[in-house]
């Protein structure tokens, strides 16, 4: 069946503009294809277009800024629904929550949020779409205070496979919400979360870098420090090879460095004497072991976190992996240095190790299907296949740099950091992702959306309705 004939008022086919539009991704490593495409601006185009979809028996999947292709299983025929919702965020200041039309982006989260004296649990860059962030557990540099930020949903707004609304909160099918925060998706169409929101007054944020030659001592100071450090601050240590393009400092690409980035919340005016005492604990020694070649760790307002990652804004290729450790020992700090460090030969343009802990590791009774993280430290590493780096030299040396890590991965990963989908995935157990799925299928029974969710669930995919 010629699928874009049979729609042709609701979906676009391949080579149209609005195909094109619909079907962006920010990782152009992963693009997707599917046979016919729409972008709803609306919460009546998306019913107007699960119904048309499910009435031609069309696998369904959606996305909206696309940072998750990768992640995923590829999109290759049946429809895809991008969400990019009109009506702008509704900040409630007194009940200190935001209601967020799926499409959004963090940044534009953190800007209606502000001027209240309030922020959210949001991802490192301005651009990234909050809905699949959130959904999929979101590793904040607010995380340590704050927890998951999946935590922070407390309702769903999903367009069901047969095209009716539906809105999932404690109160109306807590069930589906449940499943729905972390539980890997595939139910439906998002269109809207509310989420709670959190008092700031200042974060004292920021990165600062040094030659990679003094990587170890770098890496074991701050290792220390994040053993015992307060729960108000969340933060990564990255080894970088930054290219010389526009925007990345010269002394930055130079050659390998390394970074520890991240933030420390005050919450209220009285507690910005602290956030900097906390923040010059970790720097100061790090500073006294070598002087940074960028510092630009300073208090500002809760935007100033957005800057701190250096996330490149555009578009970009990108292969990479994610998985959890358990601790950081001495071995742990050679055997990551020895396979992402200077010397190493990594192909890899940045490989992180952020801090958990604190928050991360606390149930909450409140939460999803993936309330915590039982781990120390998550890992990403990526690169870009550019030049005479192929996408098969990135995966060897992801699988290089795992096996490297092995004695100390928990076999375990969250949602939002993976960046692989054929890469080892795990963030229930088993009596969770039973339960996840008979939601699934009360919610589908058809399996419409079946090929639209995260492999990290313990089991296999129903086959797609149709």
């Amino acid at each position: 069946m010629n699928h874009h004939d049979v729609l042709p008022d609701l979906f676009a086919a391949p080579g149209a503009p609005e195909y094109e539009e619909a079907t962006e991704v920010f990782n152009l490593a992963a693009p997707v294809r599917p046979d016919v495409a729409v972008t709803a601006r609306s919460v009546a185009e998306v019913r107007a277009a699960v119904r048309a979809a499910d009435e031609q028996g069309l696998p369904v999947r959606m996305h909206t800024t696309g940072h998750a292709s990768g992640s995923r299983p590829r999109v290759a025929g049946g429809a895809l629904i991008r969400t990019r919702l009109e009506g702008g965020v509704e900040v409630d200041a007194r009940r200190r929550t935001a209601r967020v039309p799926a499409g959004t982006t963090w940044g534009e989260v953190v800007a209606a949020a502000a001027p209240h004296g309030l922020a959210a649990p949001h991802g490192s860059a301005a651009h990234v779409g909050v809905v699949g962030y959130l959904l999929g557990g979101g590793v904040s540099f607010y995380g340590r205070h704050t927890g998951l930020a999946a935590n922070s949903v407390r309702a769903v707004e999903l367009v069901r496979a047969d095209g009716t609304l539906v809105r999932a909160d404690e109160e109306s099918d807590a069930e589906l919400l449940w499943a729905l925060r972390g539980g890997g998706g595939g139910f439906g169409v998002v269109t809207a979360v509310e989420i709670d929101l959190f008092p700031v007054a200042g974060v004292v944020t920021g990165a600062a870098y040094w030659s990679a030659a003094h990587a170890r001592p770098l890496l074991r100071a701050w290792r220390d420090w994040s053993g015992n450090s307060p729960t108000h601050a969340t933060t990564s240590f990255r080894v970088m090879n930054l290219p010389p393009v526009p925007g990345v400092p010269p002394a930055l690409a130079a050659g390998p460095v390394v970074c520890v980035d991240g933030a420390v919340l005050a919450a209220s005016p009285d507690e910005m004497p602290e956030a900097r005492r906390q923040a010059e604990a970790l720097l100061g020694p790090l500073r006294d072991l070598a002087a940074p070649l960028l510092d630009t760790w300073s208090l500002t307002d809760a935007a100033g976190v957005l800057d701190a990652h250096m996330d490149p804004a555009e578009p970009v290729p990108f292969v990479g992996d994610h998985f959890l450790l358990s601790e950081l020992g001495d071995d742990a700090v050679d055997a990551f240095l020895g396979a992402v460090g200077e010397g190493s030969g990594s192909p890899l343009v940045v490989a992180t190790l952020r801090q958990l802990g604190g928050a991360f590791a606390e149930a909450d009774p409140r939460g999803g299907a993936l309330s915590l993280v039982d781990a120390a430290y998550a890992y990403m590493g990526s690169g870009p296949p550019f030049g005479p780096v192929t996408v098969a030299d990135l995966e060897r040396h992801c699988a290089l740099v795992r096996a490297a890590l092995g004695p100390w991965s928990t076999g375990t990963t969250v949602p939002s950091l993976v960046e692989g989908a054929t890469s080892p995935q795990r963030h229930l157990d088993p009596a969770a992702a039973a339960a996840v799925d008979r939601v699934r299928q009360r919610i589908d029974p058809g399996g419409r959306f079946a090929g639209d969710f995260a492999p990290g669930v313990d089991r296999k995919p129903r086959c797609p309705a149709g």
